[in-house]
């Protein structure tokens, strides 16, 4: 019913990884090929293209739906449909920035401090022409392939980059002086494709299975005794997401279960223990549907 693009490079990884915890595998003869499939029944063919490219054509039509950054949705002023942010990227569930940096060295403490011909490197040439028309600003802006932080200051004077961290700029010897856009990992779709109700419902479909299986990582479901004298002090401890589900059993004591963050479990579940805690299971969760 679908076709769908997903994106190649730094993404392909961590996309693939999100679609196979989401029950939606992707197969693929080898790993250059750029052809794919899912065996589910609302997906009819799976592409894998670059992130840049993956607006253009769901606007254009020839994919239905797709997975690629905010930042080349606006780079490219593609007319597509936001489904929804999916809270993922390369290297952590953090957004990425697109930023504008100059060396540490330049006296620059903001953008209104750049003086006009300033030269600008960077991979987002139509974001960042229109961010520094925007500003008043008339920027000799170059199409940079790559490495862009290298090309200061002997190159260019600024470079509008992308970072997750900003780790890579600061080793480089830059400093960020204004973010442009910060841009997560979306679900995007095709509007004449989305204005077809029966798709429009495999769309979101879909994803809700990715949206669920991102809120499921990270978070445990936790399952334990308690007596009626430890109760209130064991249940105070727990962080739940809305009210953890008390039980009474038939010996008078109480079986407890929440969802709680993984992180933090390390200390939680001796500190559960000291207060009354007995027989306490530490499930791992695929998905958290609301």
């Amino acid at each position: 019913m679908l076709k769908i693009v997903l994106p190649k490079g730094s993404l392909e990884k961590a996309t693939f990884d999100l679609f196979e915890a989401a029950d939606l595998s992707v197969v693929r003869s080898s790993a250059v090929d750029y052809k794919a499939s899912v065996d589910d029944p609302r997906i009819d063919e799976v592409r894998i293209l670059r992130p840049q490219e993956i607006a253009s054509y769901v606007q254009e039509g020839l994919f239905d739906l797709g997975i690629t950054g905010r930042d080349w949705v606006q780079e490219t002023n593609s007319d597509v449909v936001s489904l929804g942010e999916l809270r993922y990227s390369k290297a952590t569930s953090n957004p990425v920035r697109v930023v504008v940096a100059v060396a540490d060295s330049s006296p620059a403490k903001s953008v209104a401090d750049l003086k006009d011909g300033v030269r600008v490197t960077t991979e987002y040439p139509e974001m960042t022409r229109r961010y520094f028309a925007e500003r008043g600003v008339k920027a000799d802006i170059r199409l940079s392939y790559g490495a862009s932080e290298a090309k200061i200051p002997d190159i260019a004077d600024v470079v509008v980059d992308i970072t997750e961290t900003g780790r890579a700029l600061r080793a480089a010897g830059l400093r960020i002086i204004d973010t442009m856009l910060t841009s997560y990992t979306e679900l995007i779709a095709n509007k004449d494709a989305y204005a077809d109700p029966v798709k429009r419902h495999a769309m979101e479909q879909i994803l809700t299975l990715l949206t669920g299986t991102l809120e499921a990582r990270d978070k445990v479901l936790l399952k334990l005794n308690v007596t009626e004298a430890a109760k209130d002090k064991v249940i105070a401890l727990l962080p739940s997401a809305k009210s953890p589900t008390i039980a009474h059993l038939a010996s008078g004591d109480y079986a407890v279960e929440t969802v709680v963050p993984k992180r933090g479990i390390n200390t939680l579940i001796p500190d559960l223990i000291d207060a009354g805690a007995s027989d306490l299971l530490e499930i791992p969760i695929s998905k958290i549907i609301h």
